[in-house]
């Protein structure tokens, strides 16, 4: 595959008290997936994961509660003939309450229970799933 069918992305795990899993659809679009997005020029992954959560979901997080999980590609959910590599931060917040902004048509909880009951993005469903509620224990 060629560089130019890579979409270079940062994307937060979000998880709860009751070890649910935050995930976003994006308006016109039929896939969950993590809330981020794409990294711009001359921007740290870091600091592009925390600009999206503020913008998508009005979510203020510091660098300081963001737990680098390594980079990971897939198919890209949205965007045919591409990848999406992207760079995972993991944090753990008793998040109540988000709001959908900018491009996020719907923000969701999802349990273990409920993961095979919707579309997931193949990253989500595929690698952060089965490595986030494989590590769960209890």
């Amino acid at each position: 595959m060629s560089e130019t069918n890579v979409i270079r992305i940062a994307a937060a795990v979000i998880t709860d008290q009751q070890q649910r899993m935050l995930l976003v659809r994006k308006k016109n679009t039929r896939y969950f997936m993590q809330p981020g997005g794409k990294i711009e020029p001359q921007e740290s992954a870091q600091a592009a994961v925390i600009r999206e959560l503020q913008e998508e979901l009005n979510l203020s997080l510091e660098a300081d509660e963001l737990i680098p999980m390594g980079q990971f590609s897939d198919n890209a959910a949205n965007e045919p003939g591409y990848i999406v590599q992207a760079t995972l931060f993991r944090t753990e917040q008793p998040l109540s309450e988000v709001t959908a902004a900018a491009e996020i048509e719907e923000v969701r909880w999802l349990s273990r229970e409920e993961a095979n009951t919707i579309l997931l993005a193949p990253l989500t469903q595929n690698i952060i799933i089965p490595r986030v509620w494989g590590e769960i224990t209890g």
